[in-house]
């Protein structure tokens, strides 16, 4: 009978592990004006840009990153700035330093051209800044950037174009930034622009955001079992474990 209850311990401890050994997810969910939105925050992680130069070839899955980027290693990764057909940014580009595309402050039609845009920028000190595209200086000790746009909030003010809440309803993606920190949002409903801007604004308190995407808006949260594949995307910010 001891025996018996030892392997049932054994038993039971054994199932333990995998739970206790499990990275929680960096993304949770967040109810606001009655949709659901996805926020996932670095937390001290490495964010890296994934973007293709004119003489390269872009990675348009999340699937394909490896082996550029080992997985297990990533807490996160989402699409991160507009693109041409085959999935190389159309504004500005850093990666690792360098600029694989220039920016592009040419007047035109679509989400990218609703002035003003802005950038998403990672200096080598790890801060995250979100910034008009107007605003942007070039420096050395920028890691990686990625140009989208329309902002979403431009120093605690929504975008002035941008109806509270228009016509158009999409799966919708962004980025905030806050005293040098980011947090990244997927929503989970369909939403407009508006929603989303006031969703970075007044439930998350972030003075500057960024719209990335809608549509094409994808996300890869390992921890929590998820890996969209809708689209072939562009430009992919990936976020390393803190303790990678």
């Amino acid at each position: 009978m001891r025996g018996l209850f030892l392997l049932l311990l054994l038993a039971a401890c054994r199932a333990d592990q995998p739970a206790a050994l499990q990275t929680p997810s960096p993304c949770a969910e967040q109810s606001f004006e009655g949709s659901r939105f996805t926020v996932c925050d670095p937390d001290g992680g490495d964010i890296r840009l994934v973007a293709a130069s004119a003489d390269e070839a872009a990675i348009r899955r999340f699937a394909d990153l490896q082996p550029a980027i080992n997985p297990d290693l990533v807490a996160f990764a989402m699409n991160a700035g507009m693109f041409d057909e085959e999935g190389r940014p159309i504004g500005l580009a850093i990666v690792d330093g360098k600029q694989v595309h220039p920016i592009n402050q040419r007047k035109g039609t679509g989400n990218f051209h609703l002035m003003p845009n802005g950038i998403f920028l990672v200096r080598k000190d790890g801060r995250s800044e979100v910034i008009e595209t107007k605003e942007f200086e070039s420096s050395t000790d920028i890691a990686f950037a990625t140009q989208s746009g329309p902002m979403l909030v431009i120093h605690g003010k929504l975008h002035p174009r941008i109806e509270p809440d228009g016509q158009s309803h999409n799966i919708r993606n962004g980025v905030g930034a806050r005293n040098g920190r980011a947090l990244f949002v997927i929503s989970q409903d369909p939403v407009s622009f508006g929603k989303l801007a006031r969703f970075f604004r007044d439930e998350l308190k972030i003075p500057d955001a960024l719209y990335f995407d809608g549509s094409v808006s994808s996300l890869w949260d390992p921890a929590g079992n998820r890996q969209d594949s809708h689209s072939p995307l562009g430009p992919m910010v990936v976020v390393l474990k803190p303790s990678a």
